[in-house]
């Protein structure tokens, strides 16, 4: 029997397969090979597919010339490495993984020769000029629209989470842009939410920027920096910002989501993927769990599909939202200690250092003795940074072995790596049956 529901409910009951009568030879061989030999026939096809564009990825490598040929390479080296660890192909995942080294490497070289130039192009899209060249042109009468920043989410975790939410909704445009140095949420997301760079931040509000040093949460003000771009864009914009960084503030915010009908902005932050990461404290535990990049976003799936914020997003597409999904920088997983050492008020991040002096190898580190070549301030007369490569992290040299063994293999962000700096910019709307 041929006819749609009969299939559909064989399919519902979870059949492997069907056969339609008048059955023939070639039918039954072509399901029983679709049975028993689907993944040996998918595995040869995606590394032979891969074998196929290794020398052309390579060759974008090592001749990528500007920001956007590096977003090219880094989006071929995401879709194959989500190809690839599907099919559990160890040889030829370690070949891809030493083909995205090779790119970090040479993504560092590109942003310690190009990133101070980057910043002074208005057409270079980055954490400072995000707000002001793609939020708000999204902002219109038509439909509300809620801007969703999923802290520390990198492109590879947002595409491992995509089919989930393309169930309900359209892509209307998914981008890759740039956040800036160092890769943290104290300098990239204040940076969005400002329209400012650190340095200016700095100095047009003194009140709202913490040093590195001082104690204090350093983004306590998310929604006084919006309204103020806002204002010095001169843009009449009825907004309303949130932080969920709980259960309890989520459910809060799901409940009361159709009041955010009546904003023409909302905007949301969501704290889940970078706490994960900063789980220092049940460090081991977290190293068990995302050992890979694959467990990492498997990790990050399982999370998704449980949680608070893909309830938010459906029931934000019954309420009729436009959503944007985006990120204030990425992650990176580190193996190779860098040892540093420097002055005694030096900031304690793993993946870059400022003080009034900081000594760590060149080959390791992006050493920038002027802050403001790079938009940074100062937090001393004489301060510098340091930025580190691949999959490098700083070590000091007191109790070196512990901290060595501890971080190993954990999950960091504030350097230059291409998982940390091009992050990703989602614009989806409802999709209507």
């Amino acid at each position: 029997n041929s006819e749609n529901e009969t299939i559909e409910n064989a399919l519902g009951l979870r059949v492997t397969d069907y056969l339609i009568k008048p059955l023939n030879p070639n039918q039954i061989l072509l399901s029983l090979t679709k049975i028993f030999r689907n993944k040996e026939i998918v595995n040869n096809k995606t590394i032979s597919n891969y074998q196929k564009s290794y020398i052309e990825i390579n060759d974008k490598i090592n001749f990528s010339k500007t920001i956007e040929d590096w977003i090219e390479v880094y989006k071929s080296l995401i879709f194959w490495e989500l190809e690839i660890s599907e099919i559990e192909e160890k040889e030829v995942y370690e070949i891809l993984f030493s083909q995205k080294k090779q790119a970090n490497i040479l993504f560092a070289d590109f942003i310690e020769k190009n990133y101070e130039e980057l910043l002074l192009d208005n057409e270079f899209l980055s954490s400072i000029n995000l707000f002001k060249n793609k939020i708000i042109p999204e902002i219109n009468s038509d439909l509300p629209t809620l801007m969703i920043l999923v802290d520390n989410l990198r492109y590879d975790q947002w595409k491992s989470i995509e089919p989930f939410i393309v169930e309900d909704y359209k892509i209307q445009s998914d981008i890759i842009y740039s956040s800036i140095l160092p890769t943290t949420t104290q300098y990239a997301r204040n940076s969005i939410f400002s329209g400012l760079s650190p340095v200016d931040l700095k100095k047009k509000h003194p009140d709202y920027w913490i040093s590195e040093v001082s104690e204090g949460g350093k983004n306590n003000y998310e929604n006084e920096l919006i309204k103020e771009q806002f204002y010095r864009l001169g843009k009449d914009i009825k907004y309303k910002y949130h932080k969920i960084t709980n259960s309890k503030e989520g459910d809060y915010f799901l409940s009361n989501l159709i009041n955010e009908k009546e904003n023409d902005l909302s905007v949301l932050v969501y704290n889940f993927v970078d706490m994960m990461s900063h789980a220092k404290k049940d460090v081991k535990f977290i190293k068990e769990l995302a050992s890979s990049d694959k467990a990492y976003r498997d990790i990050t799936k399982s999370w998704f599909n449980n949680s608070k914020l893909k309830e938010i997003i459906k029931k934000a597409k019954s309420l009729g939202f436009k959503i944007i999904i985006t990120s204030d920088h990425g992650t990176i997983n580190v193996d190779k200690p860098a040892l540093v050492s420097g002055d005694k008020e030096i900031s304690n991040n793993l993946r870059y250092k400022t003080s009034r002096q900081i000594h760590s190898s060149k080959k390791e580190a992006i050493n920038l003795k002027d802050p403001s070549k790079f938009m940074l301030p100062s937090n001393h007369l004489s301060s510098c940074y340091i930025f580190a490569k691949d999959n490098t992290y700083f070590v000091y040299k007191n109790n070196y072995n512990n901290y060595v063994n501890m971080f190993k293999n954990t999950y960091q962000h504030g350097g230059v790596s291409l998982e940390e700096i091009l992050i990703p910019f989602i614009v989806i709307s409802p999709k209507w049956n």
